[in-house]
């Protein structure tokens, strides 16, 4: 039986500006983008500021109206990257299978590990008391025999917590909360979910997986699988990641595109989602990206160009928009579908004196506060403006329903 961990650093960029000014950890924090703009947005939050109704994602000048004393601070990810770095060298001392899960969340297998008898939640009470005191932070973690609901049990309690989900305990923890519990399951999926009467995990695992299938395609087949207990995705090592080649994602649209506009919207959803999986997987930068068009003859064509380094989905999108204009032309045909991969990565930050490395840093800050949002509430919650272009494309979530298993990929 497998021992999996899934550890989250509460609150993170909040914790890591209290522990770093203690004058302010007993006062409602809110990490922003930039305080002295009142319609910047909330990133992160303390429990004070939780407690008095502050929510990630809020508009500033509306947690302000909730906290008369609210403080707020700019965030510091070059700080945070740091902490996040320590942490994960106390994982590392129980085994070499830790995978990030973003700069805040860690997946360890530790069934290999002997320390406390091999016991699983002494290991994790274990990490979870050397973390405090070693590093002034704290974590809740999930005990399971997947990673899927060792994911679920780190969300159930928070902060500095434990929860344990067996096999003999998951039907009554797991299969009584909302479907949208579940892993992957953004706020697209749910709606479709719940319009086959499916609210909880535990319908999703009682469902009839042929139907889930028709109705969602192989995503169906894999969400029934993560609710019924049987995900077997192993945790990574940082050598197994290195062995990724590409990642990429591709979509068939429901109707024809017809023009630039409807191309570099659709561009921009697949780069978008590229670049948050090439980030989860750990990957600093990619050099090369890779553009598929199919037409509406369902001919396809597919090229590749280098980039200057990145993992910006900005960047992605037009290198492949570039690529795009140089290879087609609308007196050939309509576009069916499109495809986005990125590949030649490297897991070094490059430095540069280039005078647009400050600009680029503050389009990964504004990016790292996006994908901040949207774990929380969803990838439909908040998108460029071209998207909105399209009602049906506003209601995309390509990451999430359109996943490629590292496992999986070429």
């Amino acid at each position: 039986m497998r021992k999996i961990l899934h550890s989250d650093l509460n609150n993170f960029y909040a914790s890591v500006e209290c522990l770093l000014n203690p004058a302010i950890k007993d006062l409602p924090v809110v990490v922003c983008g930039k305080v002295s703009d009142r319609h910047g947005v909330v990133l992160a939050k303390n429990m004070i500021a939780k407690k008095a109704g502050v929510k990630t994602g809020m508009v500033l000048y509306e947690a302000k109206n909730l906290c008369a004393n609210l403080v707020c601070v700019e965030a510091h990810h070059d700080l945070y990257l740091k902490y996040s770095r320590a942490v994960k060298d106390i994982y590392r001392e129980y085994t070499d299978r830790v995978e990030s899960f973003g700069i805040d969340e860690v997946w360890l297998d530790i069934t290999t590990c002997h320390k406390h008898g091999g016991d699983p939640v002494k290991i994790a009470d274990e990490i979870r008391t050397r973390v405090k005191t070693e590093i002034g932070l704290t974590v809740s973690i999930g005990v399971s025999f997947n990673k899927v609901f060792a994911k679920l049990g780190s969300d159930l309690k928070k902060p500095d917590a434990i929860t344990v989900i067996n096999e003999q305990n998951y039907k009554d923890i797991v299969w009584k909360l909302p479907v949208e519990d579940l892993l992957y399951v953004g706020r697209a999926t749910k709606n479709k979910l719940n319009k086959l009467t499916i609210k909880t995990i535990g319908d999703l695992a009682k469902f009839d997986k042929r139907i889930l299938k028709a109705k969602l395609g192989k995503w169906g087949e894999v969400l029934y699988t993560y609710a019924s207990g049987q995900d077997s995705d192993i945790v990574r090592t940082t050598e197994e990641l290195d062995e990724i080649k590409s990642v990429g994602n591709s979509l068939t649209y429901y109707r024809d595109l017809k023009n630039d506009t409807d191309v570099m919207a659709l561009l921009i959803l697949l780069s978008e989602s590229v670049s948050s999986r090439m980030i989860d997987y750990g990957f600093k930068l990619s050099r090369t990206v890779h553009l598929t068009i199919t037409k509406n003859d369902l001919q396809s064509v597919s090229r590749m160009a280098k980039m200057p380094p990145t993992c910006l989905a900005s960047d992605i999108a037009d290198a492949a928009f570039k690529l795009f204009k140089q290879n087609f032309k609308w007196s050939d045909g309509l576009v069916r579908g499109l495809g986005v991969c990125v590949t030649d990565f490297t897991k070094q930050e490059q430095l540069t004196i280039d005078s647009s490395y400050t600009q680029k840093q503050k389009n990964k800050n504004l990016q790292d506060a996006v994908e901040t949002i949207r774990r929380r509430f969803g990838r439909n919650i908040i998108n460029k403006a071209i998207v909105y272009t399209d009602d049906k494309m506003v209601e995309l979530n390509i990451k999430d329903e359109h996943v490629i298993k590292p496992g999986l990929m070429e």
